[in-house]
């Protein structure tokens, strides 16, 4: 591929103006070593550089494009939006209308609220969860990330654990005191601190199927005894389908594993590219919400008429048009193809897929063990997917810039883009 001189001078550029040159740690490359490529349009499955490139997007915006970039019915419903005003500060019809949606997409949702992004969806929920129960201990597992709230950016995922830095500084001892980390699909662990902790306990927050250190499964014990223990000991569990909701299925994770959480956040799709969050859960639980009740919580921009009209338009297409059917076989091909690559190649690698994420972790040793949490997830070889990452970029493949991120692909992406990726992935393991 020819030079990226114009990423490289905006990138210096913006390292003068903007911390790092990015406005989100994901962005910065920091996984895989070299400058991140700025971009300058999208259109379907394929991003353009400013430097002229096209590449197949196996991100999509870190996971809200699911229907590829500029869908006709998004564009249509942002620009007729767009006529009528950006912002009110004032309640909308549409805005019901989209809670309406969700609440009948989503089994465990029977009020909603709507946010500014995941991370405020997750931290209006911990802060429901301690006002409901009286408690203030939260639960989280190592690896999963929740966004960027003090509480629980502890043993975080996602760009934390790309850049080596899970705890931040800024978080004090008595706020990351209220969090207890444990292992994910560890059932010994969470049975015994339950045991001896459950009633100090207000959530156990999860991520379903987790995305932020990569894409890991988790076990039906698992699942079974984050819903009977806290049932059991008044404690709310809350699923973190910010990635999740609204891909895996219209009703996401909790609908094709068959688990009803108390409370779920969610972002990314909900917005249809555009900054929404929300969270939901039971009806008991969600009138403690102000005005209904006495927790706090407020966003002059929550429910922004552009991106309730974005997210809007993406919830009716996936429920018109539902592509889950075609976006499982073309990730049942993609697995069986990077796992096939990987063998002929003798590159050891776990390959871990629900739906339209995947992960192919790399290996150091020549055993491939399965990962199931963060212990197994932190011993991948970084340096070989870092090499990988840049020889797909050179195919015009655009995958995430970390290990410890999941890809995403959309409805846009063909049989032929799967085979084009299968292809690059092929040549670049075996060096070629």
């Amino acid at each position: 591929m020819s030079s990226r001189d114009r990423s490289h001078t905006a990138f210096a550029r913006a390292k003068e103006l903007i911390p790092g040159g990015v406005n989100s740690p994901a962005r910065a490359f920091g996984g895989v070593g070299g400058e991140p490529i700025f971009f300058e349009s999208a259109l379907g499955q394929r991003l353009t550089d400013i430097d002229g490139h096209v590449y197949l997007d196996y991100i999509g915006s870190w996971g809200p494009m699911i229907l590829g970039h500029r869908h006709p019915r998004v564009v249509a419903a942002i620009a007729e939006m767009l006529g009528k005003g950006t912002s009110y500060g004032a309640p909308t019809e549409a805005e019901s209308h989209l809670a309406e949606l969700i609440i009948a997409a989503v089994p465990s949702i029977e009020k909603v609220r709507m946010v500014s992004s995941g991370t405020e969806a997750a931290m209006s929920a911990v802060r429901l969860a301690r006002g409901f129960t009286g408690r203030d201990k939260i639960v989280k597992f190592a690896g999963n990330y929740h966004g960027h709230v003090d509480s629980l950016l502890v043993a975080a995922g996602s760009s934390a654990a790309t850049l080596g830095v899970p705890n931040s500084p800024g978080i004090t001892a008595g706020t990351a005191a209220d969090t207890i980390v444990l292992e994910y699909n560890d059932v010994e662990g969470l049975e015994a601190l339950f045991k001896t902790r459950g009633l100090d306990i207000a959530a156990l927050l999860m991520e379903p199927v987790v995305g932020n250190m990569g894409l890991v499964t988790p076990s039906r014990e698992f699942l079974a005894a984050a819903r009977k223990l806290t049932l059991a000991h008044g404690s709310l569990l809350v699923f973190d389908e910010v990635m999740t909701g609204f891909r895996l299925s219209l009703g996401g994770a909790q609908q094709i594993l068959g688990v009803t959480p108390d409370l779920t956040t969610l972002g990314k799709i909900v917005g249809g590219g555009l900054p929404l969050g929300a969270y939901g859960g039971r009806r008991d639980v969600m009138d403690h919400v102000l005005p209904a009740g006495k927790v706090f919580q407020a966003g002059t921009l929550s429910g922004n008429p552009l991106a309730v009209a974005a997210g809007t338009a993406t919830l009716e297409e996936l429920r018109d048009n539902p592509p889950y059917e075609r976006l499982e076989r073309h990730g049942a091909r993609l697995e069986e193809g990077f796992r096939e690559a990987a063998a002929r190649a003798g590159v050891p690698a776990w390959v871990a897929r629900v739906g339209s994420m995947m992960t192919m972790f790399f290996q150091k040793g020549p055993e491939v063990i399965p990962v199931t949490g963060w212990k197994t997830a932190s011993l991948s070889d970084t340096a070989r997917y870092a090499d990988f990452f840049w020889k797909m970029i050179d195919r015009g493949i655009y995958l995430p810039c970390s290990q410890y991120e999941a890809l995403f692909f959309s409805a846009a992406h063909t049989d032929a883009d799967i085979e084009a990726t299968i292809a690059a992935a092929a040549e670049s393991l075996a060096g070629r």
